[in-house]
C-alpha cells in the first residue's frame, strides 16, 4: 500500500532559485527509498518540503500526499499535528536538533505526550522502552543523560527513538550517518532497520553516501540540480545505471578492490617521528568543574613515523585519539610525555624563532573549511595571508595556487560563504600549500563532501604529492576513502595504535579484531556485497569512557573474538594490556590473539 505519493514537487527559494524541479515518486509501507546526489542536488530541500520545514521565504508547489491526504498548503499548526505522529524526521546533526538543557528521556517523553493522552510517568516509561528498542544499553539510566553526555552514535539513536515514538507511517532520515565512523554507522543503520520492522514505517533515506544507500534501500532516486534523473530498484541502478550522471556518480565512489600498493620506504628520509606520545586531560566534576576525578587518556603511548613522499592514514572510530594526536604534532612544542621529531628537530627543544621557521614546512587542512576560513576575508587574502606572515613575495602565487587546486581566477574575489563545500576545502588546501610545505596534516578533510567532490579533491592531493614530494598524515574514519590513497595505515582505538602496516597488507589480512570490524563495516556501493555477514563489535566501542578504561585489553568487551577464546586465553586478555607484536617487515598489531599470524601472512605473500 502506498503511504507517500509525491507529484510535480517544486521548491523555490526567496531568491528565485529552484532547489527542486518537478520531483515525483511513491513509497509503500515498510519500504526504504534512498535519495542520492551530489551537494546542491536538492536532496535536503526535498526532505524539508515533505515535512513542511522549509526556511522562511521558500515555497513548495505540487502535491505531497500522506495516506491520501494532501500536506502542501496546510498551516504550520495543522502540520504540527502530523509531524512526529504520522510523519517523522531524523536530522543530520542530532546535537543541534536536541535541546542541550533537557535530558534525552524528557525529550522523547514530550514527543509521546504531544500526540497521545499518556501521563507523564507513562511517557517516561515509554521513552525508556524506546531507547531499549534502538539498542541503547542501560536505557533507564541513559534516559536521564543530557545530549552532550552521549556519543554521536548514541545521540543519533535518541533521534531515531523520538522518530518512532508514535508509530509513524513515514520516517524521513536526512544524512543520519554523516561523519560517523563505520562501526557506529553500521549500528545506526541496523537500528533504522529494526525500527522499520517494529513499526512497519516506510523510510526515505537521504544521503550522499552511495554505500549507505546501497546496503539499506530497496529503491533509489538519483537527483541532479533539483531533478530526478534516474529511479529504480537499487540493485538495478547500481549495476546498470542508465544515465551518464548516475554512472559517473557510482564510478567516483571507491571500490572494495581499490587498494594502493605501498612504495619502498628504504632510502627515503624520515619527515615525522612520533615516539610514545601521551596526552591526558583531567576529568572535571561538579558545576564549576573545580574538582578532578581521574583523567582522560586521549593519546596513550602512540608511536609511528612518516617518510618523504609517503602518506600515513591515521584511522579509527570517534574518540580514538586521532585528532588529538594530530594537534599534538601541530603544536610543535614539548608533549606531556614522549617525543615528536619533525625534519630531525625535537619539538621539545625548539626556540620560538625555530618553531615559526618550521611551521613553513608543516601545514594543516582542517575538517570544516567554513570554520577555519575567515568569513570577512576574500579568497585571495586568505591564500596570501601565510605568505605575508612569513614575508614571502606574493607575486602571482595566489592565481597559481588557485589553478593548482582546480579553481578559477574569479574565485579569488569571492568570500567563503559564496563557495560550495568542495570549493572551500580547495581554498583551505591552497592556503596550506602556499608556503610549499614538506609535511601536510589533514584532519578529516573530506568527511562532509559528496562522492564527486571527494574524488576531485583526492585527485588534486595525489597530483600535488607526486609533483611536490609531499609527506601527508591523513586523519580519517573512512577506510574506504584512504584505501587507494594512503601508503600505510595506523589504526587507533582508545588512544593506542592497535595495528600499523602497509595498506595492502592490512586491508587484505587485518590482524587486530578492531581493524577487521572497521573494514567489515565499510558501506561499499554494492547492494550484494553490503548485505554480507559482518564481523561487528559487540556494542559501540566508543561508549566506554576513557577515564574508566579496564585492565588488560581495552577492546575485549566489544571484541567479537573474545567470547570464543578458551578460559586461559580470555584470562590473558583480562590481565595484560597487549603490546605491538611484529607480523611482518612493516606490519604490527597489539593483540594477544591476532587474526592473522606472521607465518600465515608470509604464506599469503608467497602465493601467486
Amino acid at each position: 500500500m502506498t503511504v507517500l505519493r509525491v507529484e510535480g514537487l517544486t521548491v523555490r527559494h526567496a531568491s528565485g532559485a529552484r532547489a527542486v524541479r518537478g520531483a515525483g515518486f511513491t513509497v509503500d509501507a515498510g519500504e526504504a527509498l534512498g535519495i542520492v546526489g551530489e551537494s546542491g542536488a536538492g536532496k535536503t530541500a526535498l526532505a524539508l518540503a515533505l515535512t513542511g520545514l522549509l526556511p522562511e521565504g521558500a515555497h513548495a508547489a505540487g502535491s505531497v500526499r500522506l495516506r491520501g491526504e494532501e500536506l502542501l498548503g496546510r498551516t504550520d499548526a495543522e502540520l504540527s499535528r502530523v509531524r512526529g505522529k504520522d510523519l517523522a524526521m531524523v536530522f543530520q546533526d542530532p546535537l543541534s536538533a536536541l535541546s542541550p538543557v533537557r535530558t534525552v528521556g524528557d525529550q522523547i517523553a514530550e514527543a509521546v505526550r504531544i500526540h497521545s493522552a499518556a501521563s507523564r510517568p507513562a511517557a517516561r516509561a515509554r521513552a525508556a522502552d524506546l531507547l531499549g528498542l534502538v539498542g541503547v544499553p542501560d536505557a533507564a539510566r541513559r534516559a536521564r543523560s543530557y545530549p552532550h553526555e552521549l556519543s554521536g552514535g548514541m545521540r543519533q539513536r535518541v533521534m531515531i527513538a523520538m522518530a518512532v515514538a508514535n508509530d509513524p507511517a513515514v520516517i524521513v532520515a536526512d544524512e543520519p550517518t554523516a561523519s560517523l565512523d563505520p562501526c557506529v554507522q553500521a549500528r545506526v543503520l541496523d537500528v533504522l532497520r529494526a525500527a522499520r520492522e517494529a513499526t512497519g514505517a516506510a523510510i526515505v533515506l537521504i544521503s550522499h553516501d552511495l554505500g549507505v544507500v546501497g546496503g539499506f534501500a530497496d529503491r533509489v532516486l538519483v537527483m541532479r540540480a533539483g531533478e530526478v534523473v534516474e529511479a529504480g530498484e537499487v540493485e538495478q541502478v547500481y549495476r546498470r545505471p542508465r544515465t551518464p550522471y548516475a554512472s559517473g556518480l557510482l564510478r567516483s565512489w571507491p571500490r572494495a578492490g581499490d587498494v594502493r600498493v605501498s612504495r619502498p620506504r628504504t632510502g627515503r628520509p624520515v619527515v615525522l617521528q612520533v615516539d610514545g606520545l601521551v596526552r591526558r586531560y583531567p576529568r572535571p566534576r561538579g558545576v564549576l568543574a573545580r574538582r578532578r576525578t581521574g583523567e582522560v587518556r586521549a593519546v596513550d603511548g602512540v608511536s609511528f613515523d612518516v617518510r618523504e613522499g609517503e602518506t600515513l592514514a591515521l584511522v579509527g572510530g570517534s574518540g580514538s585519539g586521532k585528532t588529538t594526536t594530530l594537534m599534538e604534532i601541530l603544536r610543535l612544542s614539548r608533549p606531556q610525555e614522549g617525543r615528536v621529531t619533525v625534519f630531525g628537530h625535537d619539538t621539545s627543544a625548539l626556540r620560538p624563532a625555530q618553531r615559526k621557521a618550521l611551521r613553513k614546512d608543516v601545514q594543516v587542512v582542517f575538517q570544516d573549511p567554513y570554520a577555519s576560513l575567515n568569513p570577512r576575508m576574500r579568497v585571495s587574502d586568505i591564500i596570501a595571508e601565510p605568505l605575508t606572515t612569513h614575508r614571502v613575495p606574493i607575486g602571482g602565487r595566489v592565481e597559481a595556487l588557485l589553478a593548482l587546486v582546480g579553481l578559477e581566477p574569479g574565485h579569488a574575489r569571492r568570500y567563503p560563504h559564496a563557495l560550495s563545500g568542495g570549493q572551500r576545502q580547495r581554498v583551505a588546501l591552497a592556503r596550506a600549500l602556499a608556503l610549499e610545505p614538506r609535511l601536510l596534516l589533514l584532519d578529516e578533510p573530506l568527511s562532509a563532501l559528496d562522492a564527486v567532490v571527494r574524488a576531485d579533491v583526492l585527485k588534486v592531493l595525489e597530483g600535488l604529492r607526486e609533483r611536490l614530494g609531499l609527506a601527508c598524515l591523513f586523519v580519517t574514519h573512512d577506510l574506504a576513502l584512504i584505501g587507494g590513497f594512503a601508503d600505510r595505515v595506523a589504526v587507533m582505538h582508545k588512544g593506542r595504535v592497535v595495528e600499523l602496516g602497509p595498506v595492502a597488507d592490512v586491508y587484505a589480512a587485518p590482524a587486530h579484531p578492531y581493524t577487521r570490524t572497521l573494514l567489515d563495516a565499510i558501506p561499499w556501493p554494492s547492494p550484494v556485497r553490503d548485505r554480507r555477514p559482518r564481523f561487528l563489535p559487540l556494542g559501540d566501542p566508543s561508549d566506554l569512557e576513557p577515564a574508566v578504561l579496564p585492565l588488560g585489553c581495552r577492546f575485549r568487551a566489544p571484541c567479537p573474538s573474545y567470547a570464543a577464546l578458551t578460559s586461559d586465553d580470555r584470562q590473558l586478555c583480562e590481565d595484560h594490556d597487549p603490546m605491538p607484536r611484529a607480523l611482518g617487515a612493516d606490519h604490527s598489531a597489539a593483540c594477544h590473539h591476532p587474526l592473522v599470524s606472521a607465518a600465515a601472512q608470509q604464506r599469503e605473500r608467497a602465493e601467486p
